[in-house]
């Protein structure tokens, strides 16, 4: 029986979706909110788990869910902003990054 394939989870006590594949997480990305904003700071996949695209499933994932609560995004993260640059369905949802909200993140992460 092949393996299920990758699961994206929300995580909102930890402020990150997680990418878990076969049940270990292999990857996240993290965030805040601010204002009806999901700001987007940091996204990771484990070494042992690169190569296989799982970056950009957790981002596609993680974006649809912004856009079914009614969010819009925040790409202060270089990996989100290069995602978004490919995939302009996100455009109507996508503020650009501000110093205001990079000062914001700044406190939130001390």
């Amino acid at each position: 029986m092949p393996p299920p394939p990758p699961a994206v989870e929300r995580n909102d006590t930890d402020h990150r979706y997680e990418i878990l594949v076969e049940g270990r997480r292999a990857g996240l990305t993290e965030y805040r909110d601010l204002d009806g904003q999901r700001v987007f700071f940091h996204t990771e996949i484990d070494e042992a788990y690169a190569g296989q695209g799982l970056a950009s499933q957790l981002v596609q994932q993680a974006l649809d869910d912004v856009r079914a609560s009614g969010m819009r995004i925040v790409p202060v993260c270089p990996y989100v902003a290069k995602f978004l640059k490919r995939h302009d369905e996100f455009a109507d949802i996508t503020d650009r990054v501000t110093p205001a909200v990079l000062r914001w993140l700044r406190a939130q992460l001390g």
